[in-house]
C-alpha cells in the first residue's frame, strides 16, 4: 500500500468496487457486487484467467470439507449452479465417488458416514456398486462411498463463460494491466489510477508481490502441482469424480477422523515414492471423454518450474492399476500453482475497505465463489444476496463495456473445446 499520495483517478475511473485478480475468487467478488447493482471493475495483468482457476480438476469437492471450507463450499454450490444456468457452461451434479481398495480405507469411509448420520451425505457402496459407477478393476475394490452434493465443471470453459456473463452484466474488465499498489479508495495501475469505494485483492499466491507484509505474516507460499490429461480406452464412462485413499488422508472431513492416522501411516510405509510426491490420486472425466490425472504437490516460496517425469510415470502406472483400461495416450502435461499457508483461507481487511481474499489450500474452485460472496458482504456491509429480479434489471440496463488490453480475447480461455482441486 502507499500513503500520502493524492488521488489521480479521472471521473470515468470511479467505481463502487475495484477487484484485483480475475481468478475464481475475484470473479466471485465481481458477481456478488454486480448483482447488488454496484459499478465494478476487474483488473488483471494477464489477458484472461490463466492461473489456478483453469489448471485444476474442475471438481467441486464440497462434501469432503469441514468447518469454514464446508460453509464456503455450500455457498459456492448454489452460485455455480446459478452461473451455469445463466451462461450455459457444462456442470454435472454427480456427487463424488470414493473407491476403497483396502479394509482401512473402507473403515475410514464407514467412520465418516457414521459421524454425521443420514444427513451427512455419504452413502456407503458395495464393491459391485462402485464398479457400476466407475470402470475400475473389480479385483482391487473393497467398497466405497458416494458423497452427495458435489459438482463437476470444465474449468477451461467455465472461467471464460463467467467473464463473458459478468461483462454482459456491466462489469468492466481491464486485462493486461498490472496493479502496483492499493489503498483505501484507490487502486494504482500501470494504466492509471482507479478510484473505488471498496477494493478486493484476490491475486492468490501473488499476494506476496502486492502485499508482501501480509503474505509473510500469514505464511503464504506457493504449492506447485503436476497434472496431465490422457485419452483412455475405458470400458465405460466415469460417472463422477473419483477419489482414493490418498485423497481421504488429505481432505479434512476424513483426515481428522481416528482411523485416518493408521491409513496414512500404512500408505506412506507401503508406497514411500508416492508419499514423496505428496500424491492426491484422483480423477475426473471431461465431456470429451478425456481423463484428468494427478496430482503431486511441492511447496516453496517460489517452486522450481521443472517437472520430474517420475511424477507423470506414477500417475500413469497408478491409473493402469486402478482402471479397467486398454491404451492410454498422453495429451497434455502442466504445472498448476496455488497459494498455501497454515490456514485454509486468507481473509484480512488490510486497510479500511480494502479486503484481501484467498483460498490458501487447493480448494479454490470448491470454495472461492462462496468465500467471495460471504466475506465481501460481511466486511463491506453489502445487503441482500442479489435477487434474480436485480440480476435482470442490471442486465437489461447495462451495456457490455470495452475490455481494455485484451479486446477480443476474453471469450477464449484456451485449451479444449467444450471443456483447481489439489
Amino acid at each position: 500500500m502507499t500513503e500520502g499520495k493524492a488521488m489521480t483517478a479521472s471521473p470515468d475511473d470511479r467505481f463502487d468496487v475495484a477487484i484485483v485478480g480475475s481468478g475464481i475468487v475475484g470473479l466471485g467478488a465481481a458477481y456478488a457486487a454486480v448483482r447488488r447493482g454496484l459499478r465494478v471493475v476487474v483488473v488483471d495483468r494477464t489477458d484472461r484467467p490463466v492461473g489456478a482457476t483453469i489448471r485444476n480438476f474442475g471438481h467441486l469437492c464440497i462434501g469432503a470439507q469441514d468447518g469454514a471450507a464446508r460453509a464456503y463450499g455450500e455457498a459456492s454450490r448454489g452460485i455455480w449452479l446459478r452461473l451455469a444456468a445463466e451462461t450455459g457452461f457444462w456442470v454435472r451434479e454427480s456427487g463424488t465417488l470414493v473407491v476403497a481398495r483396502a479394509e482401512d480405507e473402507r473403515a475410514l469411509l464407514e467412520e465418516a458416514a457414521g459421524a454425521e448420520g443420514e444427513h451427512g451425505g455419504i452413502r456407503l457402496l458395495s464393491p459391485s456398486a462402485v464398479t457400476e459407477l466407475a470402470p475400475v478393476r473389480p479385483e482391487v475394490v473393497r467398497g466405497g462411498a458416494l458423497v452427495a452434493g458435489d459438482l463437476q465443471v470444465n474449468p477451461r470453459e467455465a472461467a471464460g463463460a463467467i467473464v463473458r456473463r459478468l461483462a454482459a452484466l456491466g462489469v468492466e474488465f481491464r486485462f493486461r494491466t498490472a496493479v502496483t499498489a492499493v489503498e483505501t479508495g484507490l487502486v494504482r495501475t500501470t494504466r492509471g489510477d482507479i478510484a473505488a469505494d471498496d477494493v478486493v485483492v484476490a491475486v492468490n499466491h501473488d499476494v506476496d508481490q502486492l502485499l508482501p507484509a501480509l503474505a509473510e505474516r500469514a505464511g503464504v507460499i506457493r504449492c506447485a502441482l503436476d497434472m496431465m490429461r490422457v485419452s483412455a480406452d475405458l470400458r465405460s464412462p466415469l460417472q463422477a469424480p473419483l477419489l482414493t485413499g490418498w485423497s481421504l488422508v488429505r481432505y479434512r472431513r476424513f483426515a481428522g477422523l481416528g482411523t485416518a492416522t493408521a491409513l496414512r501411516e500404512r500408505l506412506h510405509a507401503e508406497r514411500p515414492e508416492l508419499a514423496a510426491l505428496d500424491l492426491n490420486q484422483m480423477y475426473t472425466q471431461l465431456p470429451d471423454g478425456t481423463l484428468l490425472l494427478g496430482d503431486s504437490h511441492h511447496k516453496a516460496v517460489q517452486p522450481e518450474p521443472f517437472q520430474p517425469e517420475a511424477a507423470f510415470d506414477a500417475f500413469l502406472a497408478e491409473a493402469r492399476e486402478l482402471f479397467d483400461v486398454g491404451g492410454m495416450r498422453v495429451l497434455e502435461r502442466w504445472q498448476g500453482v496455488y497459494a498455501a499457508a497454515g490456514e485454509e483461507f486468507l481473509i484480512e481487511e488490510v486497510a479500511p475497505r480494502v479486503l484481501a481474499l484467498a483460498a490458501t489450500t487447493g480448494i479454490g474452485m470448491t470454495t472461492g465463489l462462496g468465500l467471495a460472496e460471504l466475506e465481501t458482504a460481511r466486511v463491506f456491509g453489502w445487503g441482500g444476496s442479489g435477487s434474480a429480479d436485480a440480476d435482470a434489471s442490471v442486465a437489461d440496463g447495462a451495456q457490455t463495456p470495452a475490455i481494455a488490453g485484451g479486446a477480443g480475447t476474453t471469450a477464449i480461455v484456451g485449451g479444449i473445446a467444450q471443456e483447481e482441486n489439489a
